[in-house]
């Protein structure tokens, strides 16, 4: 294990000077579907129901106000949004998730690496909790696949999967944080290795520095440790709306709760290009009133990044800003929302919307050193590129808003400021490529660690599956 001093920020800024213990990370295969779980069969079969689809009465599109079309997820609630047009989606019945079995042979996108990456080393002795821990950044331990807390290839079908974005539920009675992950592989000895668009976890575990745990998941109950298809296996929450000609990926990018209502930004991948690069069709605000059990898409809310990317919906400009982001919570009524264009390399952005409106568009402002209604041409950046993959939240021992990201180099930095729109300090590295093997990417802040010492999940692509990680600010 190597460390070295990150230099500070300075006087006029929160200071962030971290020492930083960088090591080598958890034992890794070299891609999805290889080595241990190569030939991995489940202990039961999984079934794969055909799809139960009924035809919408009128175009997806069209939906006349306060309709709830016909489809299997008719019974689930609906939040009050008044004339606010809604679509759940009536692909897929609420249990049985279907496998493209085309896209199923399709690589999720790569970090910043254009060679492939050898297996990491041997593991970090992680000290216990107060025992010899040094300030700095460390390694916790694996939140996804065969090794982690939660042994997630047993309980939910989940032998690699990447990104863990988290944020907290806002139920009272059963606090909790989701976890929502990208593409993911299951048993590998199965057709199609049981790969799903994006899977869902939900946790209560408080004492991180043993790693996270979560309960088993179920098929009805909303508060189990997360939605499945059938027992031990985790379906797929969000699947496509089938509007793109050709969609690769349905990948989860911010989550927020307002009340118990959950929304969750995703984009739909058009094609993965070259490393730290990729087009999108669209990116959409989904949602679900059940703590994620189920999930619909507001139609209203999809931003398409060019003219001529989806024909049913007219592009606006500036939406190419906005194919990735983050949710922020500042406690003044709004939720903030990060963006910026597909892939790692864009600039940031920001807009902010009052916290009932989250779903509709017409009601956001863009931030360009003031607030803009209506128009996200109007956006400037607020954190010049490169930015990949983000979260933000506020933290109360620095008494700073907090930005974490990846950069193209596959560095991971941080940045703080006074007020969501800035101004943001210089960046303060975290993780560095270089001394970090494998590749890593997508830093997401556990929503419960927002103090001296962060919690935030990792993603390594040598092992394509999800770390957690411990940075402890001086």
């Amino acid at each position: 294990m190597s460390s070295h001093r990150i230099a500070t920020m300075s006087a006029s800024m929160a200071v962030i000077g971290l020492n930083v213990a960088l090591g080598v990370a958890p034992p890794a295969v070299a891609e999805p579907c290889t080595g241990a779980v190569a030939n991995a069969m489940p202990p039961q079969p999984i079934a794969t129901p055909a799809p139960q689809e009924r035809p919408l009465p009128w175009p997806f599109n069209q939906l006349p106000l306060g309709h709830k079309p016909l489809n299997a997820n008719d019974n689930a609630p609906l939040p009050s949004l008044g004339k606010l047009p809604l679509a759940i989606l009536g692909a897929l019945s609420p249990n049985a998730a279907k496998v493209d079995k085309q896209a199923a042979v399709v690589p999720p996108r790569p970090p910043n690496v254009t060679e492939p990456q050898p297996a990491a080393p041997a593991p970090v002795a992680v000290p216990a909790p107060g025992v010899g821990a040094s300030p700095g950044t460390s390694i916790v331990g694996w939140v996804t696949g065969l090794d982690g807390a939660a042994n997630t290839l047993q309980k939910f079908g989940i032998s690699g999967t990447d990104l863990g974005i988290m944020w907290d539920n806002g139920d009272p009675a059963n606090h909790q944080v989701l976890m929502a992950f990208g593409d993911t592989y299951g048993y590998c000895g199965v057709r199609g290795q049981q790969w799903r668009y994006n899977t869902l976890l939900r946790t209560q575990d408080r004492v991180l520095a043993r790693g996270i745990n979560v309960a088993n998941g179920s098929i009805s109950d909303r508060y189990a440790g997360s939605p499945e298809r059938q027992s031990g296996f985790a379906k797929q929450v969000i699947p496509s709306i089938r509007w793109a000609p050709a969609e690769k990926g349905v990948i989860p990018t911010a989550g927020i709760s307002v009340g118990r209502t959950q929304y969750m930004n995703f984009m739909s991948i058009k094609n993965w290009d070259n490393p730290g690069q990729w087009t999108t069709n669209f990116s959409a605000i989904a949602v679900s009133t059940d703590n994620g059990q189920n999930w619909g898409v507001y139609p209203g809310t999809i931003r398409t990044p060019a003219p001529d990317a989806l024909a049913q919906v007219p592009y606006a400009a500036g939406n190419e800003n906005f194919q990735q982001g983050s949710f922020l919570r500042s406690g003044d009524g709004y939720v903030y929302s990060f963006g910026t264009p597909s892939g790692r390399h864009g600039a940031a952005y920001l807009a902010r919307v009052p916290q009932g409106f989250v779903p509709d568009l017409t009601k956001y402002e863009y931030w360009n050193g003031s607030w803009v209604p209506n128009n996200p041409a109007a956006a400037t950046p607020v954190i010049p590129g490169p930015v990949g993959e983000m979260s933000a939240q506020y933290n109360t021992y620095l008494k700073q808003f907090l930005m974490m990201y990846g950069k193209d180099s596959g560095d991971i930095v941080v940045r703080t400021a006074p007020a969501p729109e800035g101004p943001w300090s210089p960046e303060q590295m975290i993780v560095s490529a270089a001394e970090t093997p494998g590749g890593v990417y997508a830093p997401y802040l556990h929503p419960w660690s927002t103090g001296k010492e962060l919690y935030f999940n990792l993603s390594l692509w040598s092992a394509y599956n999800v770390m957690l990680m411990k940075t402890v600010l001086p």
